[in-house]
């Protein structure tokens, strides 16, 4: 026979077991918090993803944390980053000027989208003054820059557009707009990611691409610049 005292140490025994077994099982891992720079590196990854993985050394990877918390989603842009952001907003809302491409873009630059693929400032002034023809009306209902960084030397932002297009009403486009600058903070590539795809680059897609923007360079009249 077994005595209280011993079963009162078994009692004990099981209560605590089954205490630490419901604690095991409550316990829960606190939620990801997305940080800007895994914002970036997801953007980064979008962007480049046939790209090799390389191997840093620990200053090297030092210095690269240190530029992304300097030029962070949500830390202060240079007055040169703002101004091309507010270009590019100007140019989603359908207002391009010969100002904007000569204070913002370099002349040999590129803009990828899902329907052109211009190069050089005659293709793609082209596209931004077609696109004011076409839309009646265009207006950004919201825009949030996700990164801003030295190396690369690159701006991502997000943003909500509505197009009034003719036959078809109103057309609402979620994109990811990836933004490639030189030294000088001069436009050399815009990507835009229509729901933050890339564009296809398999030959029918590409050519259509291609063939849009030499289209609309020979259509499109565009005011003469100064540059």
């Amino acid at each position: 026979m077994s005595s209280p005292l011993m079963n009162g140490s078994n009692a004990h025994h099981h209560h605590t077991y089954h205490e630490n077994q419901r604690t095991s099982f409550n316990f829960q891992l606190p939620p990801i918090i997305p940080t800007p720079s895994l914002i970036e590196s997801i953007a980064g990854a979008a962007h480049y993803s046939g790209a090799k993985a390389e191997h840093h050394d620990a200053n090297s990877v030092q210095k690269r944390s240190s530029e992304r918390r300097q030029l962070s989603a949500g830390a202060e842009l240079a007055d040169k980053r703002k101004q091309v952001l507010d270009d590019l907003k100007e140019l989603f809302c359908c207002r391009p000027t010969t100002e904007i491409f000569d204070r913002s873009w370099s002349k040999d630059a590129v803009f990828e989208g899902p329907l052109c693929s211009c190069e050089g400032r005659s293709e793609y002034s082209a596209q931004w003054y077609g696109l004011a023809k076409l839309a009646s009306k265009s207006e950004n209902l919201s825009f949030r820059v996700l990164s801003s960084t030295v190396n690369p030397n690159r701006i991502v932002f997000s943003q909500k557009q509505q197009y009034t297009l003719p036959l078809i009403g109103k057309k609402v486009i979620q994109s990811m707009v990836v933004v490639d600058l030189d030294d000088k903070d001069m436009i050399i590539r815009v990507a835009d990611k229509w729901n933050g795809e890339e564009a296809s680059n398999a030959w029918p897609a590409r050519s259509f691409r291609r063939l849009n923007a030499k289209l609309a360079k020979c259509t499109v009249k565009v005011p003469r610049h100064q540059r």
